[in-house]
C-alpha cells in the first residue's frame, strides 16, 4: 500500500480528467493508498497560462482545428523542443512546484504531460522523491509525452509502447495496459435492460452520439445527415455541458424534419454515460482516447466523423487499422455508410469481435496492481 498518491491531470479537454479520477476510484476502491488526492495542474498556474492551455485549445478545436493540427504535428519532434518547453512551464508552475514539495506524495501519476515534465524537472535535481507513473491518454504517442525522470509508461497500444522503445524508453518502463476508464465500465450491464431505464425502444439499431463533455462541435449537422437512415434506428445525442447545443439539438427534433424510421432522445451532461453506451449499439464522434476507450469496453463498433487534426486523427488511423469502426469524411452520406454496414451481418459481427479483443475494461486497476508491484519490488 502506498502511504501518499498525488494524481495529475489538466483540463484541457475532458479527457485527461476522466482518466485521473478513473485511477483515482480505482486506487480508493483498490485500498491502494492510505491517502490519494487528484489536482487538475493548471488550478496551481497563473491566469494567462491556463487560459493558454485550456480556452485556447476549446476555441482552436472549435475555431481553426487545421492550425491545431499543424502545431500537434510541429512539436512531435523527439527531445528537441523540451528544454525551451520546461523553461516556459517552470515559469508558469511555481505553486504547483510548491504544492509538489509540500505535499511530498510517494508515488505521482500523470494523466496528461505538464505535470509528468516538471516532475522529471524536480526529480533530476533531487528536490523530489516521489516515483512517477505517466499514463497516456490517447493511442499514439507525441513528443511532448517524453521525459527522463520516470518509473514507468502505461499506453493503449502495443505498437505505441513498440514507438517508443525505438525513441529510447526501455521495455521494462513500458505497461501496455490500454487508457483508464472508470471502473464503473468494468460492471456487465444488460442492454435491454439499460434501454428501459433510459426510456429507449428495446428493438432496433441505437446510435450514441457524443459531442464530448464539453460539447463542442457542429453536432446538429451530424443528427440532421442520420434522419435519412433507411434501418429503424433510435439515437441518443449528448451535448455535454453546452446548453445551448442542447435547445439547438431539441429544436431540430422537434421541428419534425425526419423520417419516420429515426427517433431522438436528446440528453445533457449526464454521469451515467456508461449505461447510455450499454443501451447502444455504435458510438458516433470524435475518437477522443478516453471516450473511445470507454465505448470499446462497451462493445460499440465506432463511426467516426470529423476527428480533430493531430491526436484524434492518429487515434483514428489505429481504430480503423483494428477494425474497430468507419469513417466518415462527408455528411451528406454518413447514413449511407450506416446503412450499409447494417446490411453486411458478416463484416459486422467481425468488428464486434474486434471491439472485443482491443476493449479493455480493466484499464484503471490493471494500472494499479502494476504499480503496487514495482512498490513491492522496490522494496525487496
Amino acid at each position: 500500500m502506498f502511504q501518499r498518491v498525488l494524481i495529475l491531470s489538466a483540463s484541457v479537454g475532458a479527457g485527461h480528467v476522466r482518466a485521473a479520477q478513473a485511477l483515482e476510484k480505482a486506487i480508493i476502491q483498490m485500498g491502494a493508498a492510505r491517502e490519494v488526492r487528484h489536482v487538475d495542474t493548471l488550478d496551481y498556474t497563473n491566469r494567462v497560462f491556463r487560459n493558454l492551455y485550456s480556452k485556447a485549445y476549446l476555441e482552436m478545436v472549435n475555431g481553426a482545428p487545421d492550425v491545431l493540427g499543424w502545431l500537434y504535428d510541429y512539436l512531435d519532434q523527439p527531445w528537441k523542443n523540451e528544454r525551451r518547453r520546461l523553461a516556459l512551464d517552470r515559469l508558469n508552475t511555481r505553486r504547483f512546484v510548491r504544492l509538489l514539495k509540500q505535499y511530498q506524495p510517494e508515488m505521482t501519476i500523470c494523466t496528461h504531460f505538464l505535470p509528468a515534465e516538471i516532475i522529471s524537472w524536480l526529480k533530476a535535481k533531487k528536490q523530489l522523491a516521489s516515483r512517477q507513473a505517466i499514463v497516456v491518454t490517447d493511442f499514439d504517442i507525441h513528443a511532448m509525452w517524453l521525459c527522463h525522470h520516470y518509473e514507468q509508461y502505461f499506453v493503449a497500444l502495443e505498437e505505441t509502447g513498440v514507438h517508443m522503445q525505438k525513441l529510447g524508453i526501455p521495455a521494462e518502463k513500458i505497461t501496455v495496459s490500454g487508457i483508464p476508464i472508470d471502473p464503473v465500465f468494468a460492471e456487465p450491464k444488460e442492454k435491454r435492460a439499460m434501454r428501459e431505464k433510459h426510456g429507449l425502444r428495446p428493438d432496433g439499431t441505437t446510435i450514441l452520439v457524443s459531442a464530448g463533455g464539453f460539447g463542442v462541435g457542429s453536432m446538429e449537422h451530424v443528427i440532421d445527415s442520420l434522419f435519412e437512415l433507411q434501418h429503424d434506428a433510435q439515437i441518443v445525442a449528448i451535448s455535454g455541458r453546452n446548453a445551448e447545443l442542447r435547445q439547438r439539438l431539441s429544436a431540430l427534433v422537434h421541428r419534425g424534419s425526419h423520417v419516420g424510421r429515426v427517433d431522438v432522445k436528446v440528453v445533457g451532461y449526464t454521469n451515467e454515460m456508461d449505461e447510455y453506451m450499454a443501451a447502444a449499439d455504435f458510438m458516433l464522434g470524435k475518437p477522443g482516447g478516453l471516450t473511445t476507450s470507454e465505448a470499446l469496453a462497451r462493445g460499440l463498433v465506432m463511426v467516426i466523423v470529423n476527428p480533430i487534426p493531430g491526436q484524434e486523427e492518429r487515434n483514428s488511423d489505429h481504430l480503423l487499422e483494428e477494425g474497430v469502426g468507419i469513417r466518415c469524411n462527408n455528411l451528406p452520406v454518413l447514413a449511407h455508410k450506416i446503412d450499409r454496414l447494417l446490411d453486411d451481418a458478416t463484416r459486422l459481427d467481425t468488428m464486434r469481435r474486434n471491439v472485443e479483443r482491443l476493449g479493455r475494461r480493466r484499464a484503471a486497476y490493471d494500472i494499479v496492481e502494476k504499480l503496487l508491484s514495482l512498490r513491492a519490488e522496490a522494496n525487496c
